[in-house]
């Protein structure tokens, strides 16, 4: 049996639109050293599929620049491989000419790449949900099924909050989907929400995506999910391991700080035999320099630190200096944090300098976001 992932690098950018209004979703940092994109990538790979494609919409450098030729996947290779998909506008565009802005429509966009598949299944994946998921026995059950579709879902505790960031998957007991609720508000209960994972037959990805496009159809939710209920073989696969799915600024940083707990760290990267692959970088050791104090944080290599860290996440090459103090904070690649400076329940982007003497202090419901390269 043969295989193809599809991931969408650009899709719910507007849920953290402070990160991505230079990169994609899919290439936002995340965990001291990694790319969002790197977990639907090491699923697909951990999972035999060596075929990949990623659609691609816009601000898309920094992720060719990440995973590059795909090599640290080991998906450099004459056959299949990783491709990026750059966007284009099809002849079935609408009258104003845009890009796409669902999951659809990211596909219709691709039609004529979707249109020469040859595999048996196809794996559809977003950037924004983070677990470490066993693929091939989600992919092995939707083969005994028989299903046109099967959905990826985790039962979770939603709250009237959180309840519409979620698509809902009601089912039977033999599990057919049965309903699909979007974005539901003032809901709160146990309920099975869909992990942005899917499992579709190739002719019947090509049949809809046809259908769709002579249709007018634009939500993969609604108009081939929701229409097809009762008509198609749609199956559900329930995943019991780390789950985060990133919504909000808020919920990128409480899933980050949440991996200061080692129990979600082994849960995500020490799943045996499924590693968390990335881009390796060749950077020295960090250096601990005097009387440098550091405590419950994720460092990443080649930091430079003389002054307190508590409780934080940094990324490569960042630098805090004597009598500095970063606490409860995310630091992005090559930020400096200079003398006597104080930072609380900041995130900072890439190249940020916070200068001498500077006390910045957000609140773990409101961090406070200081753009790329920008001084303070």
């Amino acid at each position: 049996m043969s295989v193809t992932g599809i991931i969408f690098s650009n899709l719910h950018d507007t849920n953290i639109s402070e990160l991505t209004s230079k990169r994609t979703m899919a290439s936002v940092p995340f965990g001291c050293r990694y790319r969002l994109v790197d977990f639907a990538l090491s699923n697909l790979v951990n999972s035999g599929v060596s075929d990949v494609n990623v659609i691609t919409h816009y601000n898309y450098q920094s992720l060719m620049d990440h995973i590059g030729s795909g090599k640290d996947w080991d998906l450099a290779r004459r056959s299949g491989g990783l491709k990026i998909l750059p966007p284009y506008i099809t002849a079935f565009s609408n009258e104003n000419n845009r890009l796409y802005s669902s999951r659809l429509e990211a596909l219709m966009s691709i039609q004529g790449v979707i249109a020469s598949l040859t595999c048996d299944t196809v794996v559809l994946c977003d950037c924004d949900s983070i677990c470490n998921i066993n693929l091939n026995d989600m992919i092995d059950y939707h083969e005994e099924a028989g299903a046109d579709i099967t959905i990826g879902v985790k039962r979770m505790t939603l709250t009237p909050e959180t309840s519409r960031y979620y698509n809902v998957i009601k089912s039977s007991d033999s599990g057919d989907v049965t309903d699909i609720a979007s974005h539901q508000k003032d809901f709160s209960g146990r309920r099975d929400v869909c992990i942005n994972i899917w499992i579709v037959k190739r002719r019947f990805l090509q049949t809809f995506i046809l259908d769709a496009l002579s249709h007018g159809f634009t939500s993969f939710t609604r108009d081939i999910i929701g229409r097809g209920i009762g008509k198609f073989n749609y199956k559900i696969y329930r995943y019991d391991g780390f789950y985060a799915s990133i919504n909000s600024m808020t919920e990128y940083y409480n899933i980050n700080m949440s991996l200061l707990d080692p129990k979600n760290r082994e849960a995500l990267f020490k799943v045996k035999g499924r590693p968390v692959y990335t881009k390796i970088r060749n950077s020295p050791p960090t250096k601990y320099i005097g009387d440098s104090k550091v405590s419950n944080s994720l460092i990443a290599d080649g930091c430079i630190i003389e002054g307190t860290v508590e409780n934080s996440i940094l990324f490569r090459g960042v630098r805090v200096d004597k009598h500095a103090v970063v606490k409860n904070s995310i630091l992005f690649q090559d930020t400096q944090i200079l003398q006597n400076a104080f930072v609380n329940c900041v995130i900072a982007d890439k190249n940020v300098v916070v200068r001498n003497d500077v006390m910045l202090s957000g609140h773990s419901t409101m961090p406070l976001y200081i753009a790329k390269s920008k001084m303070i």
